[in-house]
């Protein structure tokens, strides 16, 4: 119970505390990947918190001994000693469906996600094929549309699509810059990563933790598509490219180089952004990794200061026949009872 409420505890810390720190962090700009990693850590250490709370209150502690015999022993008292009275009875049935109903709401909310997004782009390329594409030089596929916008289709059939009017407008530094972005999306699966974010959001829709982060992380996506765009050009050439192409929004399930944030990310690119050092890479990157490492910690702690006391037999060898023979009765009188 105790590690149960510690755990609940820590998912309360972390939608209040953890969302007020990372909303009041401009490091993020400097170094966008580690802060989607931020993001996804505070999501996924408040899910972990939940199920693992969930599985502590279903599951009684327990003290082992070395056999066979007081381990299944152990297990068996331990579990009807809970299950015994109705309060045990409840409190272990509502940590067993509390994780259940987390893991099946995120796994579910992923699935719906991806598949949603699979068919908005088999939608979309349909379309392009009605219109009529025409193939570029670059790899890109172009349709006729006067006003200048790039965009990239994710997935197994991979396409960046230009508008005639980009062609026409960009030049030919600036044009290799908004495919160098694109190709960023596609070569770095950012529609994975975005999938994932938003699939969380729509599983918690209540929780200010899933929608900032679903917004953060899409948003700093295109932060790291514009600095792999500034090592192929000059960041102000990418800056003017930006500009050129920010009229127009994302297609369902793709990536514009419009995309989200764009006044910001113009006057990010024409600012640039001081390099962010290795120390300090390190130390956040620590943290971050610290945010789903302490729930497990938590959840196994008290197992592991079982270890001196030998809690279970280390080698599996060691389980010998006529251990599993003397543990079979303790089993059946237990079940009996």
């Amino acid at each position: 119970m105790t590690i149960a409420l510690v755990l609940l505890g820590y998912a309360l810390l972390l939608a209040t505390v953890g969302v007020a720190v990372m909303r009041r962090s401009r490091w993020t700009e400097r170094a966008p990947r580690l802060g989607i990693a931020a993001w996804q850590a505070l999501s996924l250490a408040f899910v972990a918190s939940l199920v693992l709370s969930g599985l502590a209150l279903s599951v009684p502690d327990l003290r082992l001994g070395t056999g066979l015999a007081e381990l299944l022993q152990a297990c068996l008292v331990a579990l009807r000693a809970q299950y015994a009275t109705p309060g045990g009875a409840v409190i272990g049935a509502s940590g067993a469906v509390l994780a259940l109903l987390v893991l099946a709401r995120c796994v579910w909310s992923v699935a719906a996600t991806l598949s949603r997004a699979a068919m908005d782009r088999r939608r979309h390329r349909e379309t392009l094929r009605l219109l009529g594409s025409q193939p570029h030089r670059s790899g890109a596929v172009v349709i006729e549309h006067s006003v200048p916008a790039a965009y990239c289709l994710p997935g197994i059939r991979q396409e960046i699509v230009l508008t005639s009017g980009a062609v026409d407008t960009l030049s030919e530094q600036q044009l290799h810059s908004v495919l160098a972005h694109e190709r960023a999306h596609l070569r770095g699966r950012h529609d994975l990563v975005a999938a994932v974010a938003i699939a969380l959001r729509s599983a918690f829709p209540g929780v200010p933790l899933f929608r900032l982060a679903s917004e953060e992380i899409v948003r700093l996506l295109e932060l790291v598509a514009d600095d792999a765009a500034t090592r192929s050009t000059h960041r102000l050439v990418a800056a003017e490219a930006l500009l050129n192409v920010a009229s127009q929004p994302s297609p369902a399930g793709a990536f514009a180089a419009g995309g989200a944030g764009t006044g910001e990310r113009i006057r990010r690119l024409i600012t640039g952004v001081r390099p962010f050092g290795r120390i300090r890479a390190a130390l956040t990157g620590g943290a971050t990794a610290a945010l789903i490492a302490l729930p497990v910690g938590i959840s196994v702690g008290p197992a592991a200061t079982l270890l001196d006391t030998a809690c279970c037999a280390t080698d599996p060898v060691a389980v010998s026949h006529a251990e599993i023979c003397e543990a079979m009765p303790t089993m059946r009188a237990c079940l009996n009872d």
